[in-house]
């Protein structure tokens, strides 16, 4: 039972015995700072129940609180608020009780619970990821992370967009004008050299349309009849009919662009438990479409085409088969749901991480599996984001105008270098020592940017700001890691054990307090399925920290018990530093 519903519990009591009235809820807030206390009830909304003057009942429950519970040393009523001031015992057995624990605020899952499997990623074949896919890649990955931290079974996944005519443009441009390059002859890694050959085919493209319409053509026919986009059109229906070229050369050219995706993924720290690929599951969820006719979830039109009226729920008449018999994309995204939970039984509910530009999409796909009948269909969540955007505007992968992910981790790792040289920290490292610990601050920077903010907002990112060492960033919070660990090197003495013959001062529990919160953090932002909440609670702990750290003397303290406590105090926050970042998949370095 947390303090909070300690104390809860015991109010509800008092109003109970001293006004013979029933509080279904107690209202709580922080004190304010500038009033003695470290928790405040509300008293407010019990005058629903208990009729009085606001500071006379906070008064009489104040006075029953610190004779009843023992963790209530003092109280002090302003206006209609009861602030309670918590013992130091109370204090000291919670740190305690952190210290004793392997894995402090991570829950392990419960056998026999349902998992949870997060879908991020799902890049297309044609082109290196960008700085838009690291966004997704990040939030998912930590969402992940997060969801697992707070108890439960998670599954890591993706699909791999692998074909369609954005997918033929590549190899078309490539068979045109490659003159049999690979990587291996270009030293490019596998999906660079492809995206490449995407952005030549847009470039062949958009000049074969000006001189089709130069010679009379309008520009929506140029656009239809440049031979270029005619033969991937071509080489899309050769790849469906099976042709035996076509598709060994989709086979090379794909597995050029898997192979630098894992490079990059690796670079990123981020994994996945499975793959699916569009290839493989573009033509699922038909026969779930024939299932569904016979449930009048469908209906079919007199041209043969199959839709799903949501209009009763605000929504259109949707598609899901066009009249040839074709799937849409609707299609595909139903039976490669059912197939995924085929495939994991004990999956009981999904994540999506995708742009906010496929909200639509998403509610129309949850909505038809809940009306398919599948108990996992309330499950199911799309984790949806705002775009990132650069200074200099919009990216556009067609015209090559995007920030590639790679050069983004590499440029962030220089940036962190030269910062690092400038303040001198790493004097007496290797030049590898210092290139790993240049690249754990530039990840973590990069990262800590991205995730600090709400999923749903749109990022304006700035890579020089992000590698900032004051103030909300990644490299500021690493720095006080730093910093705990160079005071756990100095502490030449045995730290560990109980203290309890210290009297805190106010800006150690202010730390604790923080600490305290960490659990709570987890299951909020797993349930909200924001790692920024993570993100923001590790920068508040810090900035407790920093200021017990330049107000408190830890070697200098009056007593032995008095330093033990302050050296453990900095190692249980460095700890839950450490465990923050690995949620948002940040390192922190031992010295910076």
């Amino acid at each position: 039972m947390t303090l909070q519903q300690t104390i809860s519990k015991h109010v509800q009591a008092a109003v109970l015995e001293l006004y013979k009235a029933t509080l279904e809820t107690v209202e709580f807030q922080a004190t304010r700072k500038e009033f003695e206390g470290d928790i405040t009830v509300v008293v407010f909304p019990m005058l629903r129940v208990v009729k009085g003057n606001p500071v006379q009942i906070g008064e009489a429950i104040g006075e029953y609180l610190v004779r009843t519970v023992e963790e209530i040393s003092a109280f002090n009523v302003v206006k209609g608020f009861l602030n309670l001031v918590v013992s130091d015992a109370y204090y000291l057995s919670l740190i305690a009780d952190i210290e004793k624990e392997t894995n402090y605020g991570y829950v392990e899952p419960t056998p026999g619970d349902k998992a949870v499997m997060v879908e991020y990623s799902s890049p297309n074949t044609n082109k290196p990821l960008h700085l838009g896919h690291i966004r997704n890649n990040l939030l998912g990955y930590s969402v992940a992370e997060i969801i697992k931290a707070s108890g439960k079974k998670v599954y890591k996944t993706q699909i791999i967009n692998d074909r369609g005519i954005h997918i033929c443009k590549s190899m078309i441009a490539w068979k045109q004008f490659a003159n049999g390059e690979t990587p291996e002859t270009s030293g490019l890694k596998g999906d660079k050299l492809v995206g490449n050959y995407y952005v030549k085919f847009d470039q062949e493209y958009k000049k074969q349309i000006a001189e089709l319409v130069e010679s009379g053509k309008t520009e929506e026919e140029a656009k239809k009849e440049a031979p270029i986009f005619l033969e991937a059109q071509e080489m899309l229906r050769k790849w469906e009919a099976g042709d035996e070229e076509v598709v060994a050369l989709w086979k090379t050219m794909n597995q050029w662009v898997y192979d630098g995706f894992e490079t990059t993924y690796t670079a990123l720290g981020v994994d996945f438990d499975s793959y699916y690929y569009e290839s493989n599951t573009y033509l699922l969820g038909k026969d779930n479409i024939e299932e569904g006719l016979s449930k009048g979830v469908f209906f079919k039109k007199e041209d043969g085409s199959v839709w799903c009226d949501l209009t009763d729920e605000g929504l259109d008449e949707k598609l899901v088969l066009r009249s040839d018999g074709t799937a849409v994309y609707m299609t595909q995204d139903i039976g490669t749901a059912i197939q995924r939970v085929k495939d994991n039984t004990d999956v009981g509910g999904m994540i999506y991480t995708v742009g906010n530009e496929q909200d639509y999409h998403f509610k129309v796909l949850f909505l038809i599996l809940r009306k398919l009948g599948y108990d996992w269909a309330s499950n199911l969540h799309h984790l949806s984001y705002g775009m990132v955007d650069l200074p200099s505007g919009k990216m556009k992968s067609r015209e090559g105008t995007v920030v590639d992910a790679d050069d983004l981790i590499k440029e962030m790792a220089t940036t962190a270098g030269e910062i690092s040289k400038e303040l001198g920290k790493l004097d007496g490292y290797s030049e590898e020592e210092k290139r790993e610990v240049y690249n754990t601050i530039g990840l973590g920077a990069l990262k800590y940017y991205i995730l600090k903010v709400d999923p749903r907002k749109r990022i304006l990112f700035n890579p020089e700001e992000s590698v900032d060492f004051q103030g909300n960033t990644g490299p500021f919070i690493q720095y006080t890691y730093a910093r705990i660990q160079a005071i756990l090197r100095k502490a030449d003495f045995d730290w560990k054990g109980s203290e309890t013959a210290v009297i805190l001062h106010s800006k150690e529990r202010e730390v604790i307090k923080q600490l305290e919160q960490f659990p709570e953090v987890i299951q909020n932002a797993a349930k909200e399925m924001s790692p920024a909440l993570v993100a923001n609670y590790a920068y508040d702990l810090v900035k407790s920290y920093n200021s017990f750290f330049q107000n408190v003397s830890i070697f200098g303290a009056t007593t032995e018990e008095e330093k033990k406590f302050r050296v453990k105090l900095s190692n249980l926050v460095g700890e839950t530093i450490k465990s923050s970042f690995a949620l948002l998949g940040i390192n922190v370095p031992s010295r910076m």
